[in-house]
């Protein structure tokens, strides 16, 4: 597996999200036929997985969290639904 950064071919959705959300960081990657978005903001960061043809494998999961994240599936808030996986790390705030 390899993550490639597309995020120049989204430029629409990168500005929707920064300007729309509390989002600092939206990163756009392709892991074959699954497109991964990376959102890094001051609370938390998330990680979507979307595969048109076929659901998200744990593999995958496993692969993009670790790559971006440095986490592990159990370390994280998981939702999954056909074809989405979606995980959010919180991250923890200086008082």
């Amino acid at each position: 597996m390899r993550l490639v950064d597309i995020t120049n071919s989204f430029p629409n959705l990168v500005q929707q999200q920064l300007a729309h959300t509390n989002a600092q960081l939206v990163q756009v990657y392709s892991l074959g036929q699954t497109t991964v978005i990376f959102t890094e903001s001051p609370h938390h960061q998330e990680v979507v997985l979307r595969n048109e043809r076929r659901n998200i494998q744990n593999a995958e999961i496993e692969y993009v969290l670790s790559q971006l994240t440095h986490r592990q599936p159990e370390d994280v808030e998981l939702i999954r639904a056909p074809h989405v996986a979606t995980a959010t790390l919180r991250t923890k705030v200086a008082s």
